[in-house]
């Protein structure tokens, strides 16, 4: 039977809380970026975005940083039936930093932590024979739970004819030898290190490590004399991973000299931080070897991935996605370090930001302006504001009914509670972030527009609205552009999605390639937002026009949202029926066609709230259906 998975990692799995201020010490780090980490984890994660079908075995506490690790590995598309939730262990945390180009210091928080709980009873047979290979790693051979956990892998992937992979993994001070402020330390020679690894060896039939952990893997500080007693014990491949130099590969005997073994191509580039780099090395090779490819192209794919690494700060959140791989490969870079490469960068992002569904239907809320007017002229207090906005995310939940696909736009200036409550649902949030009717472009809020953003949940997608029209005065063009590329430099630096809504017609005609102009234009100076929200088109070339800039710029964007700008719903309906025949636009954001009647009734008195509840869903309802019909006719035809 053909094995349901490619590969099964096994061992640690921790929290990585990397500090922010590159170049300080761990006692000056003031923020932090928090990430899966812990090798086999990185694994998981880096061979599922290759594009392999991976899972993982370890264990994680039953607290958030455990749910954490469980629901990222989810996101990726890692299997978790191996993952076993602990509840007298917590997870395991690493505070990691970059002092300096040859400096990275990290404490490992791992004293009794739930990974290392992991014991034989663990190890389910179904679900490692359902794998082509296990990763079996060298921490969890330190302890004689752990270490029987990995042995019993072992015996079950033998006895089902499937591969096992040894990653050496090597770190002294999980092994006792040094301190806990000793974490970055890679290499301390150690015989009783050496002696327990050995007897592992004769069972891998792939086995991986720098030179140093070869060195104790074989039992020598001579690598050619280290990697000949690992042959002496073993038949497995062996790698040599070799830092800048990439990678030698020994398939059979070993040569003279370790410049004789199979070698791939070389990627130099800066080094920024070299923690998770073997990780996403193994995960390269990984990625050639299981596929059966040439060991030159495994050693391409590993340096390549190695490469990525190294050039950026994190650890698993770095490893790059096959489309990635395959565009660097194909291309390369201009770039030494690869984290400025927009292009490079821009398909990572793309390829590796939360799942959405293909479709969104969003109640817009986020208005701000228009509800103050109202509450001005029926002589309502704005205070009453927010009390409607969470009436609203009633309505959308009624509507949605825990259903994929639906959303809502909530502004954090009236709206905050009303994002709260909306976070109790699986809701698509857009946050707007734009200063209401402001021309040219200007933030609400004033100040630091990256130091307000990243104190947004991180599934709050950004939504700017810009007026902006082709015959704008060119400096009118300018200010906004310039704004709107301040706006997706600080999205794309905090990990937050971006919606960028234009509306042309309200300052100029509204032509067949007008928002086709814009768009190229956005796109030409390096804005890529994820979504666009765009007022409906006058004939189908006009749409047809748009769907072809964003294919031709942009293939990994989400698509279009289609605004109400207050129209009727028969007026909307027939919008999307135009629409509905481009595959870029995906669904609606509407707002004031919903909500103004039940807002204005509902702040006068005339109406209590479970009217206005079922006034706005009733609304929102007709134009879902009007939605779900005209696309459904489009998919159809």
């Amino acid at each position: 039977m053909k094995p349901a998975l490619d590969v099964i990692t096994i061992g640690r799995s921790s929290v990585d809380l990397y500090g922010q201020q590159v170049g300080g010490r761990l006692e000056d780090m003031a923020s932090f970026s928090k990430a899966v980490g812990g090798c086999p984890a990185n694994i998981a994660i880096g061979t599922a975005r290759l594009g392999l079908k991976s899972g993982l075995v370890t264990r994680v506490g039953d607290e958030a940083m455990g749910r954490f690790i469980r629901e990222q590995m989810e996101r990726e598309g890692v299997s978790t039936q191996g993952i076993i939730t602990d509840k007298q262990h917590l997870t395991a945390l690493v505070i990691l930093g970059v002092r300096d180009e040859d400096s990275f210091p990290l404490i490992f928080y791992r004293d009794n932590c739930a990974d290392m709980a992991l014991t034989e009873e663990d190890i389910d047979e179904t679900f490692i024979a359902s794998a082509a290979a296990i990763v079996v790693t060298g921490t969890h051979f330190s302890r004689e739970t752990t270490a029987a956990a990995q042995k019993k892998a072992i015996r079950v992937a033998k006895a089902n004819g499937r591969k096992v992979v040894f990653d050496v993994d090597y770190r002294p001070n999980l092994w006792g030898l040094l301190g806990h402020g000793a974490g970055e330390s890679r290499y301390v020679r150690s015989d009783a290190v050496t002696e327990h690894l050995q007897p592992i060896l004769a069972d891998c039939d792939l086995i991986v490590g720098t030179e140093e952990e070869l060195h104790i893997a074989g039992g020598s500080e001579d690598t050619l004399e280290a990697i000949r007693a690992i042959r002496t014990a073993s038949k497995a491949t062996i790698v040599c991973k070799r830092g800048p130099m990439g990678c030698v590969v020994f398939p059979d005997a070993i040569p003279d000299s370790l410049d004789d073994g199979v070698k791939g191509p070389g990627f130099p580039v800066e080094v920024y931080n070299v923690l998770g780099a073997g990780d996403a090395f193994l995960s390269g090779f990984l990625r050639g070897w299981l596929r059966n490819e040439p060991l030159e192209t495994c050693c391409a794919y590993a340096n390549a991935s190695g490469a990525f690494a190294v050039s950026r700060l994190l650890c698993s959140p770095e490893i790059p996605t096959f489309p990635e791989l395959q565009h660097f490969l194909k291309t390369g870079s201009r770039h030494k370090a690869l984290r400025f490469d927009q292009e490079i960068n821009h398909i990572h992002w793309a390829t590796t930001r939360r799942p959405q569904p293909d479709t969104l239907m969003a109640l817009a809320i986020d208005h701000r302006m228009q509800l103050e007017a109202m509450a001005q002229e029926i002589g309502a207090p704005v205070e009453r504001i927010p009390d409607f906005k969470v009436l609203a995310v009633h309505a959308a939940a009624r509507v949605a009914d825990g259903r994929p696909g639906f959303g809502m736009l909530i502004d954090g200036t009236y709206g905050r509670e009303a994002l709260f409550r909306a976070a109790d649902h699986p809701f698509w949030i857009g946050r707007p972030v734009e200063l209401p009717g402001s021309r040219p472009l200007d933030f609400e809020g004033g100040g630091s527009l990256g130091a307000k953003l990243v104190e947004w949940p991180v599934g709050h997608t950004i939504k700017c609205l810009c007026f902006y029209h082709p015959d704008d005065p060119p400096e009118l063009k300018e200010r906004q552009e310039r704004d709107l590329l301040r706006l997706h430099d600080a999205a794309r630096r905090i990990g937050r999605e971006l919606l960028v809504e234009i509306i042309a017609g309200k300052h100029g005609a509204l032509k067949t390639d007008t928002l086709a102009v814009i768009l190229q234009r956005l796109y030409d100076l390096g804005i890529k937002p994820d979504w666009w929200k765009l007022e409906p088109q006058r004939d189908d070339a006009a749409w047809h026009a748009i769907g072809e800039v964003i294919t031709v710029n942009d293939p990994y964007c989400r698509g279009i949202v289609l605004l109400g700008l207050e129209a009727p719903e028969h007026e909307l309906e027939a919008a999307f029926a135009a629409a509905a025949s481009e595959k870029q636009v995906k669904g609606f954001a509407v707002g004031r066609t919903i909500f103004n009647d039940a807002a204005r009734r509902w702040l006068k008195g005339e109406i209590n709230d479970e009217a206005a509840i079922a006034d706005m869903a009733a609304r929102f309802q007709r134009l879902v259906d009007a939605w779900q019909r005209v696309s459904g006719r489009a998919k159809a035809a």
